[in-house]
């Protein structure tokens, strides 16, 4: 069971989830519109190997009420934070889709505070240029995940069917992606900050940095269509593994859990 912490960190506390376990603690960074309940699967599968913590980043679920500025960096600093409250000098981390940018980019600013990196369908640059139209780029990577931070849902069920409509998650469901989806839910909307899911877009696919690190790869995206988040031969001379049968979302949530969780207790 996960025990709920608050983190001291700039601007007030973010919160993490943390499921204790035998091993070496281990920080997780969940997706751009995510939370930290996308880690709960392989925490299961970790079954106590690791000390799993996962933090709702700045800007989402119950971390949403902290203020900016927003970006990689920021991200970075309060995954450090998260290694000093449990006394941790060098933290191993493990990142999925923009948390996988998040992860690498901590390594960069803090090196001597982070150990083994783990990426998971995320983390490589895309090869945007710098003018890059940031909106339609999200729409087109994430749209239904980004739209739903406009919409308002009369009741938790409702909110439940929109994760369902989508096919990557719809015939895959279950109870852990509906606590997963029900963590962002206020009563009415999603609690994601949608300025914060800007700034850290515009910085992802703008400056990405330098990502040398182990990466787990799914096939299927983020809809469950047959053409995945990156193609083989994007991934050149990166130490890449692809996870068969997953999409973007069931490489952590689903299927994928149990060889996301392997990858993590050989890295440590």
């Amino acid at each position: 069971m996960a025990q709920e912490i608050d983190v001291p960190v700039a601007g007030g506390t973010l919160r993490v989830l943390s499921w204790p376990g035998d091993g070496p603690l281990v920080v997780a960074a969940h997706g751009i519109t995510a939370n930290a309940l996308s880690w709960a699967a392989v925490a299961h599968a970790l079954a106590g190997r690791v000390h799993l913590v996962a933090p709702d980043l700045r800007g989402r679920a119950f971390s949403s009420a902290l203020p900016g500025p927003f970006g990689m960096s920021s991200h970075a600093g309060d995954l450090v934070a998260i290694a000093d409250h449990f006394g941790v000098d060098k933290v191993p981390l493990a990142g999925h889709s923009m948390g996988a940018f998040v992860v690498a980019a901590t390594a960069f600013h803090h090196p001597d505070r982070v150990g083994p990196v783990l990426m998971v369908d995320g983390g490589v640059s895309f090869g945007m240029p710098a003018d890059v139209d940031v909106d339609a780029v999200l729409d087109a990577m994430v749209g239904p995940a980004v739209r739903r931070l406009a919409m308002t849902f009369p009741s938790a069920g409702d909110y439940v069917a929109y994760f369902r409509a989508n096919p990557a998650l719809d015939r895959y469901w279950t109870p852990e992606i509906e606590a997963y989806a029900l963590r962002d839910f206020t009563g009415s909307r999603s609690r994601c900050n949608p300025d914060a899911v800007r700034a850290d877009a515009t910085d992802m696919l703008r400056n990405p940095l330098p990502a040398p690190y182990p990466l787990l790869w799914a096939p299927r995206g983020m809809t469950d269509e047959p053409a995945g988040l990156y193609r083989a031969d994007q991934l050149d001379g990166v130490d890449a593994e692809l996870v068969p049968d997953v999409n973007h979302y069931t490489i952590l949530l689903g299927s994928g859990a149990a060889r996301v969780a392997d990858r993590i207790v050989a890295l440590v």
